[in-house]
């Protein structure tokens, strides 16, 4: 799936004015049960880069992504996007979970639904419905129920899903997990041209080899706390945390 410059033109878009980028989190905390799974995080998310969350199990990169998005209020800090309470800005970014939530639909059914939610109808909805199914490589299965999909094509759904919206921003949450090589190949794919048309990717992996083919960016996370945000080749090269070091070397585990 390498020739997707010679596929349809998905043209880099000119979002409205202003910008919702950049994206900055403020002393962002959240506690539940009296634990406190978030604490003190300090960012600050810019426009056409890629960014990715790592760390280990229970260090709070999926979290940070629903609050971000908006799913979750905050216990502490607070979540500015350009300078503007997030609330207003929801319709302008999106999130795709690892496990995907689909209707109970075609296929193709799946994206005009999206689209009509968000006031595209008629004619331009399907056409912008077959587009995204084609770049996605799953315009053959169009008339298909969206549950008889294989785990990969779920995932490669929910992406054209949220690209037909052409988001400002999306959130990705462990996009490739449980997948196979060709799974995870077309699914970043797939991820690329998203980020090509000009929406800024903010995912939560695992995957310590796709965060280096993918990312421009690293946020390092580790029991909730925010411990380095550099850029990609600087954090493999010479992580500034002793946590980052460990878990680069698959020594950090919690």
């Amino acid at each position: 799936m390498n020739d997707h410059l010679d596929r349809i033109d998905v043209a880099q878009r000119t979002w409205p004015e202003p910008d919702i980028l950049p994206l900055e989190v403020v002393g962002l905390g959240f506690e539940a049960g009296g634990r406190h799974l978030l604490s003190g995080v300090r960012l600050r998310f810019e426009a056409g880069v890629r960014t990715f969350v790592i760390g280990p199990n229970g260090a709070g990169k999926s979290l940070l992504l629903r609050l971000c998005h908006g799913l979750l209020e905050p216990s502490a800090g607070t979540i500015v996007w350009n300078g503007n309470p997030g609330a207003q800005h929801r319709r302008r970014q999106g999130m795709v979970f690892q496990h995907p939530m689909l209707l109970r639909r075609t296929v193709l059914g799946n994206v005009t639904y999206a689209l009509k939610v968000h006031g595209i109808r008629g004619r331009a909805n399907r056409e912008r419905a077959f587009e995204m199914l084609h770049e996605t490589g799953l315009e053959a299965l169009a008339r298909s129920p969206a549950r008889v999909l294989s785990g990969g094509e779920q995932r490669r759904l929910a992406l054209a899903r949220a690209w037909s919206l052409e988001p400002r921003v999306l959130f990705l949450d462990e996009p490739t997990a449980s997948l196979d090589p060709a799974g995870t190949v077309a699914v970043e794919d797939i991820m690329l041209r998203i980020s090509e048309s000009g929406t800024k990717l903010v995912v939560a992996s695992h995957d310590l080899a796709q965060v280096r083919r993918l990312a421009d960016e690293v946020v390092f996370l580790h029991q909730g706390r925010l411990l380095e945000q550099s850029p990609k080749g600087r954090f493999f090269a010479a992580p500034v945390s002793a946590e980052g070091k460990a878990f680069i070397e698959g020594r950090l585990s919690w």
